[in-house]
């Protein structure tokens, strides 16, 4: 028995090493990790648009050619040094990497492997279809030495099939890397001592690092690759919108106007000039025609708004912003712009599956874009988690699709055919709406209720019904049914969050008391109906009568009361009768 047990031991010890050799062991890339592209010594430059998510740097060189880069351009500074040390100690554990399986120079044409140690003992080229099959296990881990260079054909790919993810591929190569326009790549590359060139139509989820060696790339798509306990991007939280949040259009100071046929969903007005030229049949909302409580509120808080997302620090500069847009991809940060902003063709911004994410834009300059332009949100991105300070003029060109709030200080043009997701407001300068669709990306209140509870009590005692709400100068009116309640009689509070009914009675009974509460914003909030029961004692209103009746005969006695769930029971003196066969009821 104790050599069976032995054996079994051995033999699971035999399967749990073998597994462990066949997954491999991820190496420890360090801060290496945030870059999409970096080189420890070598330039690394770009020609054409490319869009990159990472940062991007050299130790020993520059970087030249690149537009906006959704990550930090670091050459020769702390962070390059820092990547250095990492990248060389994760290249150590890669080559030292045990292999165990031996392919053929030429990878792909459909070929499917496991996870697993895999050398190649000479210059490599991949051609066609490479698929990684992770067989169910997201921790799966491939590691592909190459001994000599690495190519691929044009339109070649990198599958990832049943669970496996492009943080768990690693290409170790000893010489130099090239692809071929075209072509799909996942994984982290490390050329040893070598160059990697990228050309036009790359996509690359990983990052191309070298040691030793340049880096050219030529309108690509790149990016740092999601899972193994890479960081959830969240940016930061959602400002505290206020009366704001229920304007779609908003002028501190100037007016606000409109030509030709505009929807709008939310508040529109100014607090310093006339709103004109909105169809109050097209507004879901308030249209404040001239300045009043409302606007005043707005007004106040669009400032503290301002102020409170112009001290948020920025994590990202986006270092060409007459270069924006152009299909270039963004996640959750807060990015900054230094100069007037051309925006042109479409942005995608992607919440990488946060549908809480937020993308915060500060524009120190005008702000302009293209006819049909589009901010495009992607992976659970939501346009009431996006937003746009810009210090200056803004623009929307005809046709064009805006996602998100814009907070500015300057004047504000909707041009035709406009579809806003989001608000346009300003604290100074004038509005102007062409026949657009503008829509508010919440459902506005601007404030909650607690609903009243159902009461129950005897008559002759005291009711009462209360609301718990959130919100600033907000009125309230008690209401049964659909009729307003007024200050009268027993009752009072009818204007207050909590309504009393003194010395109730079986008339202030009903099944429909509710409250509508008010504020400066709209829609009001009503609340549910909730009923008051008055229990009255029982009253006998009817008495039983005498009967007589001949033996055998057959007789009554009733009863007429009134009160609230009346019970009965009938006695001879003061004994409780009992049903039987000659008594009941």
């Amino acid at each position: 028995m104790i050599k069976k047990v032995l054996n079994c031991l051995a033999f699971a010890t035999l399967l749990l090493s073998i597994a462990t050799v066949a997954y491999g062991q991820a190496p420890n890339l360090g801060t290496a990790a945030n870059f999409v592209l970096f080189t420890t010594n070598g330039a690394i430059t770009n020609t054409g648009i490319t869009h990159l998510t990472g940062h991007v740097g050299s130790n020993v060189g520059g970087s030249t050619g690149f537009g906006n880069v959704d990550g930090v351009m670091h050459n020769q500074d702390p962070a390059s040094a820092q990547a250095t040390a990492d990248l060389n100690a994760a290249y150590g554990e890669l080559d030292a990497a045990i292999p165990t399986f031996f392919p053929a120079l030429l990878l792909g044409n459909g070929q499917t492997i496991n996870a697993g140690v895999y050398s190649i003992a000479g210059n490599a080229t991949l051609n066609g279809e490479l698929n990684l099959d992770a067989q169910g296990n997201p921790n799966a881990v491939f590691i592909l030495q190459v001994e000599g260079t690495l190519n691929t054909n044009a339109s070649s790919k990198v599958n990832l099939l049943n669970g496996a993810q492009a943080c768990n591929i690693f290409w170790k190569v000893e010489g130099a890397v090239g692809m071929s326009a075209g072509t799909k790549m996942r994984g982290t590359i490390v050329a040893h001592n070598a160059a990697i060139s990228m050309n036009a139509g790359d996509t690359l989820e990983g990052r191309a690092l070298s040691i030793n060696g340049a880096i050219g790339v030529n309108g690509i798509f790149a990016y740092t690759p999601l899972g193994c306990l890479a960081p959830i991007l969240t940016g930061p939280n959602n400002p505290a919108l206020a009366s704001v949040e229920c304007f779609v259009l908003f002028a501190g100071i100037g007016p606000v106007t409109n030509v030709g046929i505009t929807t709008v969903t939310g508040d529109v007005g100014s607090n310093d000039g006339l709103t004109t030229g909105y169809d109050p049949l097209l507004v879901t909302g308030n249209i404040h025609p001239i300045p009043d409580a409302a606007t005043a509120q707005c007004a106040s808080d669009i400032i503290n708004v301002y102020n409170t997302m112009a001290a948020i620090p920025y994590d990202i500069e986006l270092l060409y912003p007459a270069q924006f847009g152009n299909n270039l991809v963004l996640t959750p940060h807060v990015y900054i712009m230094n100069a007037a902003v051309t925006f042109t063709d479409s942005l995608f911004l992607n919440a990488q599956g946060n549908a809480n994410a937020v993308f915060v834009f500060h524009v120190n300059g005008a702000f302009g874009t293209s006819t049909y332009s589009k901010v495009v949100l992607t992976n659970g991105a939501q346009a009431k988690n996006v937003y746009w300070l810009i210090n200056g003029a803004i623009t929307i060109n005809d046709y064009s699709i805006f996602n998100g709030t814009i907070i500015s200080q300057g004047a504000i043009n909707l041009m035709t055919g406009v579809t806003l997701y989001g608000r346009a407001l300003t604290g100074i300068g004038a509005i102007n709406t062409s026949a657009i669709n503008a829509v508010m990306p919440t459902n506005c209140t601007g404030y909650s209720i607690v609903e009243p509870i159902d009461q129950i009590i005897c008559e002759g005692n005291d009711a009462s019904f209360s609301v718990t709400t959130t919100g600033s100068n907000l009125s309230f009116q008690w209401r049964k049914g659909n009729l307003d309640l007024i200050n009268a009689g027993n009752i009072s509070g009818v204007n207050t969050s909590s309504l009393l009914i003194n010395n109730a009675s079986a008339l202030d009974a009903a099944i429909d008391y509710n409250v509508i509460v008010s504020g400066p914003s709209m829609p009001n909030d009503t609340s549910n109906f909730v009923s008051l029961i008055v229990e009255t004692p029982p009253v006998i209103t009817i008495e039983p009568v005498s009967v007589s009746a001949c033996l055998g005969d057959s007789i009554s006695f009733s009863v007429s009361a009134t009160g609230t769930a009346l019970t009965y029971q009938w006695r001879r003196g003061l004994v409780n009768v009992l049903n039987s066969d000659s008594i009941s009821g």
